[in-house]
């Protein structure tokens, strides 16, 4: 959907279409029936990254059209965007325009607003930024409510701060995170909520400790915290354990390990195939796990964090590609039972299927 045009009443329609198909897929693993979680049928996506289109002495925000790729769209609007983006995107681009320092070589810009009214906005250029710049950015900072980033090659210049505050409401009760720019956060904050009380509901009640792998920046952790006497989790990119560890303190959460690990690393830990110097303040053997919770990357888990989660009495699976949760159910399902099934349409209009499951232990 180059243009980011919704049509709200063909969205029941395509959502029924992803239900469909995510049923046969996993027909073969009798899961029960399917939970479904629709999304706002417009202004849903609190993300949006642009091109930045060059003709003359205009620029645009534009996109290549996906039935022909040397097809330049134009874009006014981004009805699939929040509303406090498509508020700010038209008129930023025309003071941009007023100012030839900020439109020079600038190639792209990347949008990340919040529900909660903040808004941070990156311009990305092909050229070194210079003072000149920083002036001019300083000025067009002023017109709006936002806050302004610019990158270009081994530079980035922050005119203020790096990140946005985000409030989710889950279950009656609201969490805080802190979301930075250049990293991953739920694009869908819609969905996300209601991906967060599903999955504090399948853990409701859960004796004993969590391990949670490949948690971000404690997006989940930050809810299921509370549902466990002590919870394990682990994540690789250095800027999202700082993220998590600082999304903990702001939700006043002080039952959370957070182990800067890669799912393969933790599993030869679990495994004691050897040493790490980053356990070295934890005693492993000392936690109860008996329900793991995952949220792979789209390449699913490798095969002995496959053999890991089989240990495990209960297994929350949340899942961005049903093909590769497939491969890892042909081996999970041989041990474990689907006892809860969705779908969260976290990209309406596309053919994403989000898919948590829920498993425990023959």
């Amino acid at each position: 959907m180059a243009s980011g045009r919704t049509y709200p009443d063909q969205y029941e329609q395509q959502l029924a279409d992803k239900a469909d198909l995510l049923v046969q897929q996993f027909a073969a693993f009798n899961p029960p029936s399917l939970e479904i979680f629709p999304s706002a049928p417009e202004h849903f996506r609190m993300r949006a990254e642009f091109r930045i289109w060059h003709d003359n002495e205009r620029s645009f925000y534009a996109m290549h059209d996906p039935k022909n790729s040397k097809q330049i769209v134009e874009i006014h609007d981004f009805p699939i965007a929040s509303k406090l983006i498509n508020t700010h995107m038209q008129p930023l681009m025309d003071a941009i325009c007023l100012q030839p320092i900020l439109r020079h070589r600038l190639f792209q810009a990347e949008f990340l607003s919040t529900q909660s009214g903040e808004l941070l906005v990156t311009l990305i250029y092909h050229k070194q930024l210079d003072d000149e710049w920083i002036a001019a950015a300083k000025t067009l900072k002023s017109q709006f409510p936002i806050d302004l980033i610019g990158r270009a090659r081994k530079q980035k210049i922050c005119l203020d701060r790096d990140f946005v505050n985000e409030t989710v409401n889950v279950a009656g009760k609201q969490y805080h995170y802190q979301q930075v720019e250049n990293s991953f956060t739920q694009p869908n904050v819609g969905v996300s909520e209601k991906m967060l009380s599903w999955a504090l509901d399948a853990t409701r009640d859960s004796p004993d400790d969590l391990l949670e792998l490949y948690c971000g920046n404690a997006n989940f952790t930050a809810v299921l915290a509370q549902n466990f006497n002590r919870v394990m989790a682990t994540e690789i990119a250095k800027s999202s354990v700082n993220s998590a560890q600082l999304n903990l303190q702001k939700n006043q959460i002080d039952n959370v390990e957070i182990v800067r690990m890669s799912s393969e690393e933790f599993t030869q830990a679990m495994n004691h195939v050897r040493p790490f110097r980053r356990l070295r303040h934890i005693d492993l053997d000392s936690y109860q796990f008996s329900t793991i919770f995952v949220d792979p990357p789209r390449s699913g888990l490798d095969p002995d964090t496959e053999k890991l989660v089989q240990r495990f009495d209960n297994i929350v699976y949340i899942s961005c590609n049903p093909d590769t949760l497939h491969t890892n159910l042909n081996t999970i399902s041989q041990t474990h039972s689907i006892e809860r099934f969705a779908l969260f349409d976290q990209f309406p209009y596309s053919h994403h299927r989000e898919a948590g499951v829920v498993l425990k232990k023959r």
